[in-house]
């Protein structure tokens, strides 16, 4: 797998924007997507197989349950991808991932522990049409049809009502992507989007055929206190990312904390 370390602002920006020009529209463009991390150790592992590992087939109650005790928040929400998409953004273990379309809200996710910068943050970047090359011809038709490489709720909805749909389709494991709708405003501001995989035990990028659609660019700890205050310059910080009070809190306690003189190991520019 491609990995880059970068070394400063500057470096990061040009990790990320390399590669992105498309000579055939004369934009730039590309088709990737981004997850960031705050520690360079962890995988591509959902939520579910960390918190279930024991018993996967945990996966179904905890949704029935998510559903029923969260009703009035949740009563117009009649898509069951919908509803997925929901319970991840607020925290339940699912085998969805996160990604962004944006390569520097994924450096906030990789820059926002205060509690990890003394750890290599990563952001992993995932090449959509590569990975899709792998999914089963019905799905690559529909993606066709719609001239699109990833999946709307609308067309999800149309593959299934859940993850036996994924099953049905094909018995050889896939990963695809959908965009949910933004049904709140944390799924909006983030530039969310999820990877579903039809067999939750294996990772995104375990399946055949993706070896060369992921990369890794790693922001080492003595850089990330320069990427996170950089980042808040450009309004890319917890008060954005996790519209409300709770994201306010978040981002002036950070604020205020004494994060320079305990991990700045740099000049100042």
């Amino acid at each position: 797998m491609q990995e880059t370390v970068i070394h400063s602002w500057d470096e990061l920006q040009s990790a990320i924007f390399e590669g992105v020009w498309d000579p055939d529209i004369l934009r730039y463009r590309d088709n990737c997507v981004y997850r960031g991390m705050s520690n360079r150790e962890w995988g591509l592992t959902p939520s579910l197989n960390r918190v279930c590992a024991h018993d996967m087939s945990l996966e179904k109650q905890m949704l029935r349950s998510f559903k029923k005790y969260g009703y009035a928040d949740l009563q117009q929400v009649t898509s069951f991808w919908q509803l997925l998409a929901m319970a991840q953004q607020f925290g339940l273990p699912t085998r969805l991932l996160d990604w962004t379309y944006s390569p520097l809200v994924a450096a906030h996710f990789a820059t926002e522990d205060q509690e990890a910068y003394d750890r290599d943050g990563v952001i992993w970047c995932a090449h959509i049409d590569r990975i899709n090359t792998q999914l089963p011809d019905h799905l690559k038709d529909m993606l066709t049809a719609e001239r699109g490489n990833i999946f709307t709720m609308e067309m999800m909805d149309r593959v299934g009502d859940g993850f036996d749909a994924l099953s049905r389709i094909s018995s050889t494991p896939f990963a695809l992507f959908f965009e949910p709708a933004s049904a709140v405003n944390r799924i909006a501001n983030q530039y969310a989007l999820f990877s579903v995989c039809s067999d939750p035990t294996i990772p995104i990028n375990g399946l055949p055929g993706t070896e060369s659609a992921f990369r890794r660019i790693i922001i080492p700890a003595e850089v990330k206190l320069e990427i996170r205050d950089k980042l808040d310059y450009i309004n890319i910080s917890e008060r954005m990312i996790y519209p409300g009070l709770d994201g306010i809190c978040k981002w002036i306690t950070r604020r205020y904390a004494a994060l320079g003189p305990k991990y700045h190991h740099q000049k100042k520019d």
